[in-house]
């Protein structure tokens, strides 16, 4: 076999539709990752906005080459076989059966995961809670989905357009909202006093936790808030403390208060509130 005829076979398999879609699906993947490295790239060399923005920015944009190259390999597809788009849908009331079908849910996804991002709600690298049910870190959005990485390590994925809320602990700021219930037998004076001396504690120790103002002082410091309720859950009186802290640190903080409050209150001696469990009996005798 001459080179001729090597060429000649080489282009009647090229000619096979199976050929053709393989060349157009590798020239379309080769484009994809092209366009991802340019798009790391561009990010990596520019500082307009912060991390996380441009880590939110990148995956919205990997998200929309995506749909665009999948759909694009299915025209393409199509047009190697030679099947009228148009005609077939028009024709085969394809079109009708795809939107009542399927394309409903999709466009609200779509469209919810649009506003998501438009409005902010959450960025790249967000704790949040969905739903009040699904929490963790958000590892990517897209427009149709948002994938949520647990603290057990479980991917959640979840489509746009079943997010009903979203309660996000990384916008800038994060308030410690801490309390204790002690029993009703300690003196309400000793433990505003034992408290407002934890506040100076949490305040020298965890002074770097706080939101600060241009000045470089604390915009809201580790402070008494007060009795929170006279009788909590019938167990005893509640105190709370609060402070405003930077939001990539608010579980370190609130984890190190409780530890300092709960030092506090043993040094101290005092007494904690108990569960009680009443038992009563019928009175009703059988006659």
């Amino acid at each position: 076999m001459n080179t001729k005829d090597i060429l000649a076979f080489i282009k009647s398999v090229l000619e096979t539709n199976i050929a053709q879609i393989a060349l157009g699906g590798l020239i379309i993947l080769v484009m994809v990752i092209i366009s991802r490295r340019i798009i790391r790239s561009f990010f990596k060399r520019t500082r307009f906005v912060d991390d996380k923005k441009e880590k939110t920015i990148e995956s919205m944009l990997n998200s929309v080459i995506k749909y665009v190259a999948t759909i694009g390999f299915i025209l393409y597809i199509l047009s190697v076989f030679e099947i009228e788009i148009g005609s077939m849908l028009a024709g085969a009331g394809v079109l009708g059966i795809v939107i009542g079908f399927g394309a409903q849910s999709l466009v609200k996804d779509l469209f919810a995961g649009i506003f998501l991002l438009y409005e902010k709600q959450l960025q790249q690298g967000d704790w949040v809670k969905v739903n009040q049910t699904f929490e963790g870190l958000v590892e990517e959005i897209g427009f149709r989905v948002i994938k949520v990485r647990q603290w057990s390590g479980t991917l959640v994925t979840i489509s746009s357009g079943q997010i009903q809320t979203i309660e996000n602990y990384n916008m800038n700021k994060m308030r410690v909202i801490e309390s204790v219930t002690v029993s009703f037998y300690e003196d309400p004076k000793k433990l505003v006093s034992i408290l407002e001396q934890t506040c100076e504690r949490l305040n020298e120790e965890l002074g770097s936790y706080l939101k600060k103002d241009l000045s470089g002082s604390p915009i809201e410091p580790f402070t008494l808030y007060g009795m929170g309720s006279l009788n909590d859950n019938y167990r005893g009186y509640k105190y709370t403390i609060t402070g405003l802290c930077e939001d990539l640190v608010y579980f370190t903080a609130a984890k190190e208060t409780r530890r300092i409050m709960a030092e506090t209150m043993f040094d101290y001696g005092i007494q904690m509130a108990e569960q009680h469990i009443d038992m009563r009996t019928s009175t009703w005798k059988k006659e």
